[in-house]
């Protein structure tokens, strides 16, 4: 054979092995890029940062098991404030960075705003803590799931808490006009609609950023109310339980998980006493619950706050499902998410047709010496 028909051969085979090497070489080192979309700063951050680092911890231990399909998981962060406009921003620059899934949004309204982006780029979406009941009962959004129970779900804890367990009588329901808070009103509402309809004095909105919280606690005072719902997040609650009690009203007070937080204590104070609160389950009992909730402490040398379980959790589901599938597709991922069940810190969690969480549901709790304790 001529000499420079042998060399440029070699120079072909060489060629061919070292791209085949550099093929598996950046196969070997390819990340699983996890896009957790949450709130890290303003009124709100506490819930987005304890999600935030249950993702991270997940993350960590999934890691230190060999990660997801070969790959290390590597986190890509977004910060919407929970404001629907900055998740619209934030979905996109996740989806611009190449996402294969996101942990998110915190909040329903930005997850709502964010949706679309995501589906649009069949990005499978598993939020912690997002509860309006639309966004799965809907049907608009395929690729969304989440490791908490719906609204509707806790508007009925709430309703029986009031009629059935503290007898009263005279109800006002009131939400901060965000897209979680109206929501979770309007269930309340609708629930006593069809049970008591007479035990309804009031419903109405007001913004967790008026000025007007004086007149407003004034009408329910005009109404006799003798208990307050509230749709909404802590900064609202806690203005209103204040003044509430600056007026020396004896008027019982609920509210949901969206005020099951140390910052609702903090802001309100000795107001704060009393408050009752819907939210996901104490988990204590279950080993790997104790052991997550120890890891955090040993991390960050204070105690988890809400969502930090239910995020761990949706890291939890979503490895499981990429394993299962075997391959980073869209469809067989979302088979192995509607067909497997995973045992988690909050419960072993199987998800049906419209990707909610089975088997989850709320307890009450009750601020009882300046901390929540579950009421069994």
């Amino acid at each position: 054979m001529n000499y420079y028909i042998k060399k440029t051969l070699g120079l072909i085979v060489s060629a061919i092995v070292m791209f085949f090497f550099l093929v598996q070489s950046s196969a070997a080192t390819e990340t699983f890029r996890l896009g957790v979309a949450t709130v890290k700063t303003g009124e709100l951050a506490s819930y987005g940062i304890s999600a935030l680092r249950g993702v991270q911890i997940a993350v960590e231990d999934i890691n230190d098991g060999g990660g997801i399909l070969g790959r290390q998981i590597e986190i890509v962060t977004g910060d919407d404030l929970c404001l629907p406009k900055n998740a619209i921003t934030v979905a996109s620059k996740l989806v611009e960075k190449d996402v294969h899934a996101v942990i998110g949004h915190i909040c329903s309204g930005a997850t709502f705003a964010a949706l679309d982006t995501y589906k649009n780029s069949k990005i499978i979406v598993i939020s912690p803590s997002a509860t309006n009941p639309r966004l799965t009962k809907g049907g608009n959004y395929p690729n969304f799931y989440r490791t908490i129970a719906s609204d509707n779900t806790q508007a009925l804890v709430q309703v029986e808490l009031a009629i059935n367990r503290l007898k009263l009588r005279r109800i006002a329901i009131i939400h901060d006009k965000s897209v979680y808070g109206k929501g979770l009103a309007g269930y309340v509402k609708d629930i006593l609609e069809k049970t008591d309809p007479h035990k309804i004095v009031l419903f109405e909105g007001v913004s967790s950023g008026s000025i007007n919280f004086t007149q407003f606690v004034q009408k329910i005072k005009k109404f006799k109310a003798d208990a307050v719902i509230y749709g909404g997040y802590h900064p609202g609650a806690s203005k209103i339980v204040k003044q509430i009690r600056v007026k020396k009203m004896r008027t019982v007070f609920i509210s949901g998980d969206g005020i099951k937080d140390e910052s609702f204590i903090i802001s309100s104070g000795r107001s704060a006493e009393g408050v009752y609160a819907t939210a996901p389950r104490d988990t204590s009992e279950i080993r790997m619950s104790r052991d997550v909730m120890q890891a955090y402490r040993n991390e960050y040398a204070e105690e988890p706050g809400p969502f930090f379980l239910n995020a761990y959790a949706a890291v939890q589901v979503l490895a499981n499902a990429f394993k299962e599938a075997g391959s980073m597709g869209y469809d067989e991922v979302s088979k192995a998410l509607k067909s497997e069940t995973v045992q988690t810190p909050i419960g072993n969690i199987s998800f049906d047709e419209h990707g909610d969480a089975v088997g989850l549901g709320f307890s009450v709790f009750q601020v009882k010496n300046g901390a929540f304790v579950e009421l069994k």
